[in-house]
């Protein structure tokens, strides 16, 4: 069956960049000038599927806004000649058909994806999550579909990660049936490095079948009071089979401070328009600060 919708839960406060997104979403950041929800969305239309559910919360109009057409900054640039800007901003409003749903408390993903079900319904779907900027020949969603393709279950998308930070993803247990394709036997949730199955931790892509929502009714809320879908994809498992996809290409959690400037500097140095003169004034700032630890460039 094929895969036409894509949710993405959007409602979250955006702690990691307080006090930026006390009013701004943190979705609508720029990598260089386009905004990080963009990439997603843009990776899913690449993927060939038609709907984007955005799951939201208060305080996130400009998601809806963004994707929405702008009849005002049109006719301005209309008026000033600049049809290349018109044209990439009426785009913007035609990638998908989008839909909007909200989450009325921060519950935890699982919570969230749980909102969407009357919009997604009896089909399976794909769930992206925006902190996860993934560079690649093949959009990363894409990946996760071939192998929904190929086996008919549901599918995470997986990369290695080190020890320190098992603690913040979901890690996988699972046997090899294909070149980067695994069969989930376990999940585990945020473990110590002694208790992690594997180095194979879950970033923010999945295919999944919609007998996820059935689980996550039934998953309790952790200590937090959050449902967390990786608890009920842990119970899925029991029902059906689970597969995991590793990821081929270049991950930035755009979510932290550190991934959000790798990102910017990294995709600014492909653009056309201004890699060569960014690259160039990334030499010389090199220079600059060789040169104060020095005490001076000695010229």
């Amino acid at each position: 069956m094929k895969v036409r919708k894509a949710v993405f839960p959007v409602a979250g406060f955006g702690t990691r960049f307080l006090p930026a997104t006390k009013a701004q979403p943190k979705e609508m950041f720029p990598i260089v000038d386009k905004p990080a929800i963009q990439y997603a969305v843009e990776e899913v239309v690449a993927a060939g599927i038609e709907a984007v559910i955005m799951v939201t919360g208060r305080g996130k109009d400009a998601i809806e806004n963004h994707f929405d057409r702008s009849v005002e900054l049109e006719q301005v640039l209309i008026a000033q000649g600049k049809e290349d800007l018109l044209e990439e901003v009426r785009r913007i409003s035609e990638l998908a058909a989008f839909c909007y749903v909200r989450q009325k408390a921060p519950l935890g993903l699982g919570h969230a994806v749980l909102v969407a079900r009357d919009l997604v319904g009896e089909e399976p779907f794909a769930i992206l999550l925006v902190d996860d900027l993934i560079d690649a020949p093949v959009p990363a969603i894409q990946q996760v579909l071939e192998v929904f393709n190929r086996y008919h279950a549901s599918v995470l998308a997986v990369c290695p990660v080190s020890r320190e930070e098992m603690g913040s993803y979901g890690i996988i247990e699972g046997r090899p049936v294909a070149e980067g394709v695994y069969r989930v036997t376990d999940l585990v949730e945020k473990p110590s490095p002694e208790e992690a199955p594997s180095n194979l931790g879950i970033v923010g892509r999945y295919v999944l079948t919609p007998q996820v929502f059935e689980e996550l009714e039934q998953t309790p809320s952790d200590a937090k009071g959050e449902i967390q879908l990786t608890n009920g994809l842990k119970s899925l498992l029991r029902r059906q089979a689970v597969y995991a996809c590793e990821i081929k290409g270049r991950r930035y959690d755009t979510g932290s401070k550190l991934g959000f400037l790798q990102a910017t500097v990294e995709l600014a140095l492909k653009r056309s328009d201004i890699g060569k003169a960014f690259r160039e004034y990334l030499k010389e700032l090199d220079l600059d600060a060789g040169a104060s630890e020095t005490g001076g460039r000695g010229d």
